[in-house]
């Protein structure tokens, strides 16, 4: 007569037979003999690279010193007065330290930078904020429109991007000069803002494509229209690449110098940027009124920078990392 097996009691394995624990259980599993080393104990991957580690941080902090001398050499020559720089600024013998300089600039009886500052913001505060409430209703207009022509469209706005602001310079020019608009700031703000559209579309666009669309359709299912969904609920999931694309444009419409050189040439009217080379002297440069002049306009896009710095970075890589 065969021997018929009898079921294990609950809880304990049938002989014969290794436990294997439920889904659901909270058994922990049994632990690793004493020839298996345990994931503890297994050395990391990254303890073997010491030396290519080492390496790679001697020469990202080469790269950023040498990308940090110049700054420092412009910082040095504004805080110290002219006779202390005739040998060099890295002549460190005597250092004297002083303002003086960053106060003549500001009150230049030529080319004052606080006048041209202020011309600066004018210009840059309308040219940042226009092409980024355009590019944002176009680029949500891209991205959910379902016509033909959006695919061809949105191509040619890329195309644009491979524009060189030379070639268009005076066909801008005449056109400008037809409408009234040269040597006024209207001029400058509509050029950088026809000139940040493509750039803008394209990146904002990009960003729109990563946020939920389940958002959109419960918005749609509680009666919203398109414009309601854009203002109530694609801005704000999107401030960090509207930040970004702001801090974008705000530092190149700051530091153009070309089309500011071509639309503006009253002395009352000219941008930061044009007034530092009129601080040279026909036959002396003080280069510490100059050096003053520079640290006084890279600080405009140097604060916006540290301001935004978390929301730019987190919408440059936003898109990338759909």
């Amino acid at each position: 007569m065969g021997l018929v097996s009898q079921p294990a009691p609950y809880g304990r394995p049938a002989p014969g037979r290794q436990a294997t624990p439920h889904a659901g259980s909270t058994t922990p599993p049994p632990a690793a003999g004493r020839g298996t080393p345990s994931p503890a104990a297994r050395p990391l991957p990254g303890r073997r690279l010491r030396p290519a580690v080492i390496l790679r941080h001697t020469l990202a902090w080469l790269v950023g010193l040498l990308w940090i001398v110049p700054f420092l050499g412009i910082l040095m020559s504004a805080l110290r007065p002219q006779a202390e720089l005739i040998h060099g600024w890295w002549q460190l013998g005597q250092v004297t330290i002083s303002a003086e300089n960053f106060v003549r600039a500001w009150n230049h009886p030529t080319a004052p930078m606080g006048e041209g500052i202020r011309n600066s913001l004018l210009v840059v505060v309308p040219s940042t904020v226009l092409p980024l409430l355009i590019a944002s209703l176009a680029a949500y207009g891209f991205l959910r429109s379902r016509a033909r022509v959006r695919t061809p469209l949105f191509a040619l706005i890329i195309l644009l991007l491979a524009v060189p602001q030379q070639m268009v310079a005076i066909p801008l020019f005449r056109i400008l000069r037809d409408l009234g608009f040269i040597n006024s700031y209207a001029g400058l703000v509509v050029t950088h803002t026809a000139w940040a559209l493509p750039w803008m579309i394209m990146f904002l666009r990009n960003y729109f494509a990563t946020l939920p669309r389940e958002v959109e359709e419960a918005a749609l299912l509680d009666g919203a229209g398109r414009l309601q969904i854009f203002w109530h609920v694609i801005l704000p999931l999107s401030l960090p690449g509207l930040a970004s694309a702001a801090a974008l444009q705000l530092t190149w419409a700051w530091n153009d110098f070309f089309m500011a050189l071509i639309l503006l040439y009253e002395p009352t009217r000219l941008v930061a940027t044009q007034r530092i080379p009129l601080l040279r002297g026909q036959y002396h440069v003080d280069w510490g009124i100059l050096t003053a002049a520079s640290v006084l306009t890279i600080a405009v896009p140097i604060l916006v920078f540290a301001l935004l710095q978390r929301y730019y970075v987190r919408g440059l890589i936003g898109w990338t990392l759909k």
